[in-house]
């Protein structure tokens, strides 16, 4: 995908408005991924054609990892998020994967439903995101998958792609 500059700090923006500092890179870091050949960034945008919603994700040969999804904030709740994961789900044919927090608190559980009502399943393992950032710690998540729960094997074999591809080195 060609991006220009314009557009990438929007998305950019919309990341930062959207997700807390230890669940994203620097700009630098994220901008630098755009000549990763596996990550791949979604937009959708309104009549206007400005972006009121980005799908970040990674194409592996063994599944797909949604390692980030925003909606403008004046659009939540409009079913836009929906649309661009329902279309995300629809073009693949592999397994997908994502990142949530722990059912803790009535924003994550109400993530996790959004999910669910997706077809993407909780799974029991232990998991921990490395930090994005230099001097961060280690965040404790939990991995939805799409289209059904992972085996043990599975999850230890994607969890060591995404570490070595998603998270390597900051």
């Amino acid at each position: 995908m060609i991006m220009n500059e314009r557009e990438f700090d929007k998305i950019f923006a919309l990341m930062k408005a959207s997700f807390p500092e230890n669940e994203r890179r620097t700009y630098a870091n994220q901008k630098n991924l755009l000549t990763d050949p596996h990550y791949r960034l979604i937009t959708e945008t309104n009549s206007s054609n400005q972006i009121i919603a980005f799908l970040a994700s990674w194409e592996f040969p063994l599944f797909r990892f949604v390692e980030h999804i925003a909606v403008n904030p004046a659009m939540r709740g409009s079913g836009v998020g929906r649309k661009i994961m329902a279309a995300y789900i629809e073009e693949s044919i592999k397994p997908i994967l994502l990142e949530v927090e722990h059912p803790e608190t009535e924003l994550a559980k109400r993530r996790i439903g959004f999910y669910e009502r997706l077809g993407f399943q909780l799974n029991p393992f232990e998991y921990v995101q490395p930090p994005l950032q230099k001097g961060q710690a280690n965040l404790p998540l939990k991995i939805m998958s799409y289209p059904r729960v992972l085996i043990e094997k599975e999850f230890a074999l994607y969890k060591e792609i995404l570490y070595t591809n998603v998270y390597r080195a900051q």
